[in-house]
């Protein structure tokens, strides 16, 4: 796994059409993986994005509700996220909260290296891993 963050989402409610849409435009920049393990939050339960996932074949792998282990690599995400930009942040507009997240998943993945990929920032690695594969399909 790359660690990258390939997008985040900032909206004042979050639905699981929204979620989907927001979805499918990352598949045009990168290949969707065969499956996302969710919570059981609405945004994921939801039929638009059973519908969504079951289009492009993407597995939803549920976490038992109230087992936020089940997901350690998105909750080690989320409490980094939360402790570097979201309470380090008051946000006057949604529009300004975008730009921030941004900026922050953007440093996050091009400049900051992941201990599981040694000195290797995501971005670095997932190049990586990409010109291995495109040189072994020559």
């Amino acid at each position: 796994y790359t660690r990258e963050c390939p997008g985040l989402l900032a909206d004042y409610s979050l639905t699981g059409k929204r979620v989907a849409d927001f979805l499918e435009r990352i598949s045009f920049e990168r290949r969707l993986p065969k499956s996302i393990t969710v919570d059981n939050g609405t945004e994921f339960y939801s039929k638009e994005m059973d519908i969504w996932a079951f289009r492009r074949r993407v597995e939803l792998a549920f976490i038992r509700p109230g087992k936020p282990v089940e997901n350690g690599f998105s909750e080690s995400f989320n409490g980094r996220l939360r402790d570097e930009c979201l309470n380090t942040h008051i946000f006057a507009t949604l529009d300004e909260a975008r730009i921030i997240l941004e900026e922050w998943r953007n440093d996050y993945n091009c400049n900051r290296p992941h201990g599981a990929h040694g000195t290797l920032t995501p971005w670095e690695f997932a190049n990586l891993e990409g010109s291995k594969l495109s040189q072994s399909l020559i």
